[in-house]
């Protein structure tokens, strides 16, 4: 959220140059309006919001906090907007803080006018005050921006003696509150909370969309309170990121994949790979962290968090071949640099199916089990303690990204497919009894995005 007063005495600031300060080089130029209402119309595209005075900023944090995850604020701010009533709460305020009481003293309106002006030099102030204090917004999230710091001595003074450090001001005319808005953005840990809460946020509303009850043993529930499962996981992640935050990444995945436990092997749902892709990986997910595999969950990134989480609401709800805003904001975990190099190579590889699936499989078939498919593969050399010590947690989770592009490959291990093979070139014969036929992975927006943002995480040296 960004708390901005344009105004400048009878003046009004340059509106795109203030905003440019802030969001220059992360959103783009063409959004950044010289009209403050068009701005903050704009800026609201992109979820972040644009208050223009204290009433307005007040409402905001005491409705809407939990939708924003850094405030920018200005200190000198009217009390509220020119062609709006003040409300209960500011006039409450003023009472407090600036001795005003409603009256029918015909020279109320100059004293409402007197107080109103004395709130202005320090509202800022206030609404840090209520953040930090009240509330417990981290301060560290918090950065002020604006001219009037260096007439608000009293404040600084009044924190110092409380033996509170002041907030740090950055002015108008210094480059260097960008940098904070820029790491604030380009946050990973920040990006996977937002998204998961979004994410919570949005299949709220499609619960009639449910299909988990499909993997459900039968006669059981698939779930006692779907919103209360999606309630916890909204909740999950603290607003400042902790220092021992895998601890957190950990508990977030055993609570994520619990509710496979009651579920019965995957089965593919009319013909649908992908699904049946997703529900195994949770499937097996949950199954590791249950049966003394956990070490595997102890070095949990932003990334996997990311993928978990899209791969097990894709599996539980029927949604749509777009890719939906909170995926959005996950899988641009992936991404280095934006929508740079790395991505746009993933992007051609989909497209032309160059999946290395060969190279991939042979290594997995040369640990020696009885099985053929990589998933099972994957799941025996798990069960074995010193498998499981040599390979190492990192194997086992790249296994998990890998176990998506192999159980969207169609194969049969129990026919001879070298005649269909030399006819269809979309398969890949590997030995006589295992073949690849290889998946479209841009058969629709959602799958291509995935597909091409996990890619690099899948097959690193690849």
């Amino acid at each position: 959220m960004w708390v901005e007063d344009f105004a400048f005495g009878e003046k009004t600031r340059d509106i795109k140059g203030t905003a440019d300060k802030l969001f220059g080089g992360i959103y783009q130029p063409e959004s950044l309006h010289n009209d403050e209402r068009d701005l903050k119309e704009s800026l609201a595209k992109y979820h972040s919001f644009l208050e223009l005075n204290f009433q307005d900023a007040l409402k905001f944090i005491n409705t809407r906090l939990q939708d924003v995850d850094y405030i920018v604020l200005d200190i000198d701010l009217p009390a509220y907007g020119e062609n709006d009533e003040i409300d209960e709460t500011v006039l409450s305020i003023l009472k407090d803080f600036e001795g005003y009481s409603p009256s029918d003293d015909p020279e109320d309106e100059d004293r409402l006018k007197s107080a109103c002006g004395e709130l202005k030099k320090n509202a800022g102030f206030y609404l840090y005050s209520k953040l930090v204090f009240e509330l417990g917004f981290p301060q560290q999230h918090i950065q002020f921006f604006s001219n009037h710091g260096n007439e608000a001595k009293s404040i600084e003074d009044a924190f110092k003696a409380a033996k509170i450090a002041p907030p740090d001001i950055c002015y108008k005319n210094e480059d260097r509150v960008r940098h904070w808005v820029s790491n604030c953005f380009d946050s990973p840990y920040s990006r996977l909370r937002r998204g998961i809460i979004e994410g919570c946020k949005q299949l709220k509303k499609l619960s009639n969309n449910l299909r988990f009850s499909r993997f459900s043993v039968e006669g059981k529930l698939a779930f006692l309170d779907v919103d209360d499962y999606l309630d916890i996981l909204e909740n999950f992640l603290p607003l400042r990121e902790p220092a021992n935050k895998t601890i957190f990444y950990k508990l977030f995945i055993r609570t994520l994949a619990h509710e496979w436990e009651e579920s019965v092997e995957p089965k593919k749902l009319d013909d649908d790979q992908a699904t049946f892709a997703f529900s195994w990986i949770m499937k097996m997910t949950r199954n590791w962290m249950a049966h003394n595999s956990t070490a595997i969950f102890n070095n949990l990134t932003e990334q996997d968090l990311a993928y978990f989480f899209i791969c097990n609401m894709r599996a539980i709800f029927e949604l749509s071949e777009e890719t939906i805003g909170y995926e959005k904001i996950l899988l641009s975990l992936f991404s280095k640099g934006g929508e740079g190099e790395t991505l746009e190579k993933s992007e051609i590889i989909i497209k032309e199916k160059r999946i290395p699936l060969v190279k991939y499989y042979v290594s997995y078939f040369n640990e020696k089990t009885k099985r053929t498919q990589v998933h099972n593969i994957l799941h025996d050399l798990q069960n074995n303690k010193s498998k499981l010590k040599a390979k190492g947690d990192d194997f086992f989770i790249t296994g998990l990204y890998h176990s998506f592009w192999f159980l969207t490959s169609e194969h049969d291990d129990k026919k001879d497919k070298a005649v269909e093979n030399n006819r269809n070139p979309n398969q890949v014969y590997i030995s006589r009894h295992y073949t690849f036929y290889l998946f479209d992975y841009s058969q629709s927006d959602f799958l291509f995005r995935f597909s091409s943002h996990i890619y690099n995480r899948s097959f690193p040296e690849a």
